[in-house]
């Protein structure tokens, strides 16, 4: 039986998406009974789309006869987790004719590296690169040509552009396919120590980049339990993947059967012609429950907060934080990874991975097990695990115990009884904050506001020594409508020296801080956002400011007086330049943080969101 408060949250999402989940559900019903779509196709269109392929090909394709895959690739060989993806069409045109289907490449996508980006400018482009892909997605898969669909992508913005731009084409079987982590490198604790040698300026640049490559070392997602590996704990969970696909290595030969075992399925669930196989009819509410369970119970990425909401508007479903902050009191955390710990996913993986996450989730009734998946079985089934038997793939059931209790636990014996992410609400406005790692005597911080206008004024200061002290740092004009809301992760280091020194210390922003924030409490995604007027824009260095994560509360004390006050401003005239400028109309149409922060669905209409 379903736990009674995650019962209620799915009625009140069923509820709240009605209006738009029927809508959404008829335009793909209507898509589907279309039939193949390049029957529609005339012969000059249907010579164009099979072109490059063989002659072979070209028949099949023309006979109907065959299923016809769209690859649509974020390939691209400067991301590690991404170089992966070099030969996968190449292997998925040979899988596909061994199962009777075709495939092609419809389309690229862009696919930002946030680590590349940190810091720089080109973090104000990252958020709004999810949209940009779910948009280039549409664009790939609208050639008709296809019977179902290939996503290829694993990092921060990529599952989410592509998932909101596949849906658009909801009607097709589609699955997602991972390429898997690189292996692991120095250990974490390692790696964070070298950070924090380096902000104190007890080791050079030099000592810096060699640790930093030591930990980033070849190709596949890195090794942290951020946003992008909590991509593929969500895909997975959310039965779109294969289980126990996420964290298996590049290059190996288990990789490699899962590969082939995916396009199988799908020529499977594409040969069915069932509107029960397609994407759309997969990613309901219950599923998107179960992705944020999942998320709440391994202390996943705080960049799912916008995330997910955004891709449950592309299939009508509406979801909010307070659906976050509801479930989060009833999900246990249940994993310690790196930044919440010091393993890292081939450790999590090692120890019994998802499929020990969702059998002790489901037993204790904290999923909902009665979805339909890529596999058209309930969510049962991704309680098992790839192996390899004599050179073929075969299915296990997996752990039924954690194998290291320091690095995943049960439900009946988390690390904490409440998820790892809160919504915070007080006269300040409402933000989220991962509490996964944040020690108990840090849940609460009450002090002075110093306000700084970028990371390097924080770090300047640090520097000067000026900071020895308690103090809340306040970061505004950082939000999705002022400059595309990018990471904050500088701050994150030299904050956690100030904590180590024994002072209380915290962070309150409308920007974004990702998986990253670790053990210093930050209070992120604010809405309204300073752009906005809100009130992060009329707090000045010296206001009382009380964050409390027990209580879920966040609020200045000086209330009568600050919200009073008239909001600062800031112009967007530093926005030129690493192609910012481009998206300035982008900025004005934007949703806020706690809407997805979306130019995709961004409307005075708001039944319209989907």
């Amino acid at each position: 039986m379903v736990n009674k408060i995650i019962s209620e949250v799915t009625d009140r999402i069923y509820a709240r998406s009605t209006e738009a989940r029927i809508t959404y559900l008829a335009q793909m019903e209507n898509a589907f009974t279309k039939g193949v779509t390049r029957e529609a196709l005339g012969c000059g269109n249907l010579a164009h789309g099979y072109a490059g392929c063989s002659a072979t090909e070209k028949v099949q394709l023309a006979e109907m006869k065959k299923s016809n895959f769209g690859i649509v690739t974020a390939y691209n060989d400067m991301l590690s987790a991404h170089k992966t993806y070099e030969n996968y069409p190449d292997k998925i045109r040979h899988y596909s004719q061994k199962y009777g289907a075709i495939a092609q490449v419809a389309g690229g996508v862009p696919a930002m590296c946030d680590g590349v980006t940190q810091g720089q400018y080109g973090m104000e482009l990252s958020l709004f690169s999810r949209d940009v892909i779910a948009l280039s997605t549409a664009i790939a898969l609208s050639h008709n040509m296809f019977d179902g669909t290939i996503g290829l992508g694993i990092c921060d913005k990529i599952i989410p552009g592509l998932v909101i731009g596949a849906l658009k084409f909801g009607h097709l079987p589609t699955i997602f396919i991972p390429g898997g982590p690189m292996e692991t490198g120095i250990s974490n604790d390692e790696k964070s120590k070298i950070r924090q040698d380096f902000a104190e300026g007890k080791i050079g640049r030099a000592e810096l980049l060699k640790g930093e490559s030591d930990s980033y070392h070849s190709p596949g997602t890195c090794t942290f339990y951020g946003t992008a590996n909590s991509n593929q704990m969500l895909m997975e969970i959310m039965g779109l993947q294969l289980p126990g696909s996420s964290f298996v290595n590049p290059n190996t030969e288990l990789r490699e059967l899962l590969t082939e075992y995916a396009v199988k399925v799908l020529s499977d669930n594409c040969n069915a012609k069932s509107l029960g196989r397609s994407f759309s009819k997969i990613y309901n509410e219950k599923v998107v429950v179960n992705g944020l369970v999942g998320l709440l119970a391994t202390g996943g990425s705080t960049n799912h907060t916008i995330h997910l909401i955004a891709m449950a508007n592309s299939a009508g479903v509406k979801i909010t934080w307070q659906d976050f902050s509801d479930l989060s009191a009833v999900v246990p955390l249940l994993t310690r990874i790196y930044p919440n710990g010091a393993a890292d996913v081939n450790h999590f993986h090692a120890s019994g991975g998802m499929s020990f996450v969702i059998k002790t989730l489901l037993d204790n009734g904290l999923l909902h097990e009665d979805v339909n998946t890529i596999l058209g079985r309930g969510l049962r089934e991704f309680t098992k695990e790839p192996k390899i038997d004599n050179g073929k793939l075969i299915w296990v059931e997996g752990a039924s115990a954690s194998l290291n209790e320091s690095i995943i636990r049960p439900v009946s014996n988390p690390f904490l009884k409440n998820g790892g992410i809160v919504m915070l609400n007080g006269n300040i406005g409402r933000s989220v904050i991962k509490t996964a790692s944040i020690d108990e005597n840090n849940m609460v911080v009450e002090a002075e506001a110093i306000v700084f206008n970028e990371q390097e004024d924080l770090i300047t200061a640090f520097k000067r020594g000026e900071l020895e002290k308690d103090f809340v740092a306040v970061l505004p004009f950082q939000g999705p409508k002022q400059n595309g809301m990018p990471e904050l992760h500088q701050l994150t280091p030299t904050l956690r020296i100030l904590q180590k020194r024994g002072f209380n210390v915290a962070i309150l922003t409308d920007g974004r801080m990702s998986g990253a924030s670790g053990k210093v409490p930050a209070a992120i995604h604010l809405t309204p956002e300073a752009k906005d007027g809100g009130v992060i824009a009329k707090i000045r260095t010296g206001d009382r400011i009380r964050l409390d994560s027990n209580l879920g509360t966040l609020d200045v004390l000086d209330s009568e007086i600050v919200l009073n006050r008239e909001a600062a401003t800031k112009n967007n005239e530093d926005t030129f330049g690493f192609g910012r400028e481009i998206f300035t109309n982008l900025r004005k149409m934007v949703s806020s943080s706690e809407e997805g922060a979306s130019f995709l669905f961004n409307t005075a209409d708001k039944n319209k969101l989907y």
